[in-house]
């Protein structure tokens, strides 16, 4: 049985996400995989590569044979250096840590003084302008 190392593709539409697979060659692009052994999110910034090291180097041991852009990731997380022998230095960039909203929030919440510049929901130009009239009215009652 031929076995390969290759990506299986999830997610929406022009959102993809694939899991890096071992299957037989014969099966389907997204059919049931022997194994998963990595991820990999190409939109976000930078691109997350995760691989399981240990397992790809044991499929790649046995004969697997990756495809095109499995060889590509291998070589940006340094396994397919391991395995061949390669020379070349590994190219992965690191994931920036995310940015936590509330500490941001809490923050700007203390440089505006703890009070907000607006109101939370403002009254439509028609409202406003019917609530200064009835003010208005009962003002020019009494001068009369």
């Amino acid at each position: 049985m031929a076995v390969k190392i290759r990506l299986k593709r999830l997610g929406k539409i022009r959102s993809p996400h694939y899991r890096i697979v071992v299957m037989d060659a014969r099966a389907k692009r997204d059919g049931r995989a022997i194994e998963e052994i990595g991820l990999y999110h190409p939109k976000s910034e930078p691109s997350l590569i995760k691989v399981d090291s240990e397992r790809a180097q044991y499929w790649l041991g046995v004969g697997a044979q990756p495809t095109e852009a499995v060889v590509a990731l291998l070589k940006r997380t340094g396994d397919w250096q391991k395995f061949s022998g390669d020379t070349s230095p590994s190219g992965i960039t690191p994931q920036p840590e995310p940015r936590d909203k509330v500490a941001l929030f809490n923050a700007a919440l203390a440089e505006a003084d703890s009070e907000p510049a607006t109101a939370a929901i403002s009254k439509s130009k028609k409202k406003a302008d019917q609530a200064d009239a009835e003010a208005d009215a009962p003002a020019e009652a009494e001068e009369a």
